[in-house]
C-alpha cells in the first residue's frame, strides 16, 4: 500500500555527498516505491532545489529533508539555518543525517531549528536500523505539513 499525504506519494529531499550513503538510503526507502527521493550532492545544489531555481524549475516541493552536515559548496548548517529562516521553507521537517557526533553540531542543529538529528552508522545493519526509523516515524507515524507556503 502507498504511503500518500494528500493523494500524493511523499517527497523526499535527500541533500548528501556520499555517493554510498545516497544508495543505501534510496535502497531502504523506495523498497516499496511509497517514496519519491530526490538528491541534492551539495548545500548549493539543495538550496537551488528548494528555491526551484534552473533545471530544478519544475521540481516537487518536499514533504521532509534530510540532510547532512558536512557538504561541498555549502554546508549543512548553512542550508538548516537558510531553511528555517525563509517564511516558505521553514515548516519542511529537517532531520539531520550526519557522521558528526560533536556535540556542538548537535547543539547548534537544535539552535536552528533542525527537527531531529541522527547520527550515521557506520556498519550497514545499524544504518538500515536508522533510516527505517526515520522512514517509520517521520513518514508513517508523523503528519507532516501540507506542501502549501501559507
Amino acid at each position: 500500500m502507498e504511503r500518500k499525504i494528500n493523494n500524493k506519494v511523499i517527497e523526499i529531499l535527500l541533500v548528501e555527498d556520499n555517493e554510498g550513503d545516497v544508495g543505501l538510503i534510496k535502497r531502504i526507502m523506495k523498497a516499496k516505491d511509497r517514496n519519491n527521493i530526490h538528491v541534492a550532492e551539495d548545500g548549493e545544489e539543495a538550496m537551488s532545489f528548494l528555491h526551484k531555481e534552473g533545471r530544478f524549475s519544475n521540481v516537487p516541493r518536499p514533504n521532509i529533508i534530510l540532510l547532512d552536515l558536512n557538504l561541498p559548496k555549502k554546508d549543512g548548517r548553512e542550508v538548516l539555518k537558510e531553511i528555517k529562516e525563509d517564511d516558505d521553507l521553514k515548516r519542511i521537517p529537517v532531520v539531520i543525517l550526519t557522521t558528526s557526533k560533536s556535540e556542538a553540531d548537535i547543539n547548534r542543529a537544535y539552535d536552528l531549528h533542525a527537527n531531529c538529528y541522527l547520527n550515521k552508522p557506520v556498519d550497514f545493519k545499524n544504518f538500515k536500523w536508522v533510516v527505517k526509523a526515520v522512514e517509520k516515524f517521520w513518514l508513517q507515524a508523523a503528519k507532516l505539513p501540507s506542501q502549501n507556503h501559507s
